[in-house]
């Protein structure tokens, strides 16, 4: 019972931090779709899941693979909650007015207006089932997942969890003209 309690507080927090930074709840254009495929129209990160989903659902495999190594003995309910406290922690961060200037700054989301509370959902949803996909196939077969994960978005969209990261910390130039040419 506590750990249900203390997911939904974690969720409502969420909510309530992303509603003060002035999230919309879902697509200005008023519709709520469940996937959008182009990353580079207004709809990216605006429904439930897009090409970043696949992203988040690689957080949670790296935050299982650090459970395992930080809490090995901490019940799997309570990694997992960890594991969508730091995702949380992010997804607030991550639609800061700073945050969002830096993407459009130094990424190819050059018209970035950050995710819609619903695309929030989705993407905690998305670490949720990384981490329980990594715990129930091992160490092994996540990395493998991660880096076919990888290997395809980079092939499909030119862009990946490992880019997104590098592009934001530290832009390359000649990455982000590759990126471009869609």
């Amino acid at each position: 019972m506590k750990i249900k309690i203390a997911f939904a507080a974690l969720l409502l927090t969420t909510l309530l931090l992303l509603n003060i930074e002035g999230r919309n709840w879902w697509c200005a254009c008023g519709e709520s779709w469940l996937w959008s495929s182009d990353i580079w129209s207004a709809h990216c990160s605006q429904h439930l899941v897009d090409p970043y989903s696949f992203t988040h659902i690689l957080h949670g495999v790296i935050f299982c693979i650090f459970s395992w190594a930080l809490l090995p003995k901490t019940p799997f309910a309570w990694r997992l909650w960890i594991a969508t406290l730091i995702e949380c922690a992010w997804e607030v961060a991550e639609n800061s007015a700073f945050v969002i200037h830096r993407y459009r700054e130094v990424t190819i989301s050059l018209g970035y207006e950050g995710d819609s509370i619903l695309n929030t959902l989705g993407d905690i949803a998305c670490c949720m089932i990384g981490f329980a996909l990594a715990q129930s196939i091992g160490l092994r077969r996540s990395v493998v997942a991660f880096v076919v994960t990888e290997i395809t978005l980079l092939l499909t969209i030119r862009d990946n969890l490992t880019l997104n990261v590098l592009m934001l910390l530290c832009p390359i130039e000649s990455v982000k003209t590759w990126q471009m040419l869609h």
